[in-house]
This record gives structure tokens, C-alpha cells and sequence, in this order.
């Protein structure tokens, strides 16, 4: 049996499956392709401008709240 032939259906997943997979895996690259592809597909990603600081987080609220986090609160 080839190591392909032992990976997860990444198609079959759903998205936060998907994303606890790849972070277990950091090193497979096509699970984080395959997240990475879907989360693009299903438009789950928060447009914002680089950062200067991490401090510059407070001034998007937006992706604070869509990540878990509190304005103003590190960690």
C-alpha cells in the first residue's frame, strides 16, 4: 500500500475538518493546498490591507470577530 493510497479524501471533508487535518499535518502540502482552495471556494477569507503592526488588528474589528478574538486583546 503507497502513502497516497493512506491519505484522507480531502473532497469528502468539510472545511473545518479539513483545517484540523492540515494542522495536524503541517508538512503535507497537498492537505494545505486542498484547504486553501476551499476556503478561496467558499469565500471564507476577510479582505483587509497589510498590517504595519500587530496592533493594526484593532483597527478591523471585523476579522477580530470572525477569528474569535477581542479588539485590543493579544494571543
Amino acid at each position: 500500500m503507497d502513502i497516497q493510497s493512506m491519505k484522507p479524501n480531502f473532497a469528502a471533508m468539510s472545511l473545518k475538518e479539513l483545517r484540523a487535518y492540515m494542522l495536524e499535518h503541517r508538512d503535507d502540502s497537498e492537505a494545505f493546498y486542498a484547504y486553501m482552495d476551499r476556503s478561496k471556494a467558499e469565500e471564507t477569507w476577510i479582505k483587509m490591507p497589510p498590517l504595519k503592526s500587530i496592533n493594526d488588528l484593532d483597527n478591523y474589528p471585523e476579522f477580530l470577530e470572525a477569528i474569535g478574538k477581542e479588539p485590543g486583546k493579544q494571543g
